[in-house]
């Protein structure tokens, strides 16, 4: 269960917080002020810390950097009245994980809480290479035995102890995200923060923006002055997580910040200096895209200084089993699944073996999940598995077939266009096409993008460019 510590010397503050956020999976304590906070820390151990600024006589500020001095890694907010940002602004540069303005809006709060609790345990959350699957002990693993994965090992395990700049490659649902923080949580860095970007789910206009900050009035709603993620990470690491959708415009501030480690706030003129390891990810072929010029070759240079590449699940079906045996236990822990389930029948693992696979490890979790909740008895057995797993010829839809549904949906829509551009059928279909799919899977984009087969960042886009991100209604 996460914990938070809420500090504010007002005590309808303090209750909103028990009122609105504590649940079964969220615990929340309190501190009127900032030398209870300091005494309660070791205390409570708290994954995060949501503090007033002004609190009588008690400085938000000074307590700020009292408990950085405590716990380097502790994520702390801090709540500010309108009038106040300024101080704000001083508090991210103490180090600060963000602020949030009085009044409360709680959708936000909760919003940014969740993100904060996510960071934490990135931070906290210990990832192991070749985990003991009989201890009890690891939080988060990199399982496999395979070459490949070998392979892997032992570069995680060269380039920890360096600063040395690092490329991981992969197809989704590889793990690319576990290596980057095996590499944080075994580096000279590991007491000092660890920050995740998905570069591909930023708004392009807002990545910027959130990388380096900003200066008031840089663009259209920026009421105030933003300190970036580089700025907040300094002496620590940064994962940038789909790199390659990163625009060319952004490209440029990050190569210099990798050069010479100096950045400019958006709409500002002064120049920063930070020291922070960059580790960056994508899911495609950087050569590739330096080809179509959608990525900057010198930027890839400075990159991939170390490479590590995750094969695709398909590649190491000796792992397979691991990943069942370990799957099994982290849900068994964390209660998502009944406590019956322990193992998988080898009439079901057979059937694992040959499945491709497109959505890797990810998928294999999510096949094991489903699994393990509808089963009868102690173990897994063929028909528990998904009937696509089990059988995928028997939801696949024969190309002739495809072809007459293509025609028989086509000319008459054909028939539409050549009586009336206007219409722009093409963009029609398509945002159609995209809300069914958003219905089929609840939401889930990595699901639906499957189901259309295209890019997640296409799939993104294309959400963004057709404003259907709240049509879950279409029937």
């Amino acid at each position: 269960m996460d914990k938070i510590l809420v500090v504010d010397d007002e005590a309808d503050i303090r209750r909103a917080f028990h009122r609105n956020l504590a649940s079964d999976t969220l615990q929340v304590v309190d501190a009127g002020n900032g030398e209870e906070a300091i005494r309660m820390i070791a205390k409570e151990r708290p994954n995060l810390v949501v503090m007033d600024i002004r609190m009588g006589a008690t400085s938000g500020l000074d307590t700020l950097r009292k408990l950085r001095e405590l716990d380097p890694k502790l994520l702390i907010i801090m709540m500010t009245a309108y009038g106040t940002t300024q101080t704000a602004i001083e508090a991210m540069k103490l180090g600060a994980y963000d602020y949030v303005l009085k009044p409360l809006e709680v959708p936000k709060l909760k919003a940014l809480i969740d993100s904060a609790l996510k960071a934490a345990r990135d931070m906290r959350e210990v990832v192991s290479y070749q985990p003991l699957l009989d201890s009890e002990d690891y939080a988060e693993g990199i399982v496999g035995k395979s070459e490949p994965m070998q392979q892997v090992f032992k570069l995680i395990g060269q380039v920890s102890q360096s600063d040395a700049t690092v490329l991981i490659t992969g197809e989704s649902g590889t793990g690319k995200e576990l290596v980057a923080r095996a590499i944080y949580h075994h580096s000279r860095r590991a007491e000092n923060p660890f920050l995740a970007i998905n570069c591909a789910a930023i708004p392009e206009h807002l990545l910027e923006s959130e990388l380096f900050g900003h200066e008031k009035g840089a663009y259209t709603g920026a009421v105030e002055r933003r300190i970036g993620k580089f700025e907040q990470c300094d002496q620590g690491t940064i994962f940038l997580d789909e790199i390659g959708d990163m625009p060319l415009s952004t490209q440029t501030k990050i190569l210099r910040v990798l050069q010479n480690g100096e950045f400019q706030r958006v709409g500002g003129n002064q120049t920063f200096h930070v020291d922070v390891r960059v580790i960056a990810a994508t899911n495609k072929h950087p050569e590739q895209l330096i080809a179509v010029k959608k990525f900057r070759e010198d930027l890839f240079y400075r990159l991939n200084v170390v490479r590590i590449h995750l094969p695709p699940l398909r590649e190491r079906p000796e792992d397979i089993r691991l990943l069942v045996d370990y799957f099994l236990q982290q849900f068994l822990k964390s209660g998502s699944i009944p406590g019956k389930v322990t193992k998988i029948s080898t009439e079901a693992l057979k059937i694992l073996d040959k499945s491709p696979w497109p959505g890797n490890v990810r998928e294999l979790e999510n096949v094991i999940e489903r699994a393990a909740v509808v089963a009868r008895g102690d173990s897994i057995l063929p028909k528990d598995l998904p009937t696509e797993v089990r059988d995928p010829q028997a939801v696949a839809v024969p190309p002739e077939d495809l072809a007459a549904a293509i025609d028989a949906a086509v000319r008459p829509l054909y028939a539409l266009a050549k009586k009336d551009p206007k219409l722009k059928i093409m963009a029609g279909v398509e945002r159609e096409l995209i809300a069914r799919a958003l219905v089929e899977t609840n939401g889930n984009q990595v699901q639906a993008a499957r189901l259309l087969g295209i890019t997640r960042a296409t799939l993104r886009k294309r959400i963004e460019k057709f404003r259907i991100a709240k049509r879950l209604e279409v029937k």
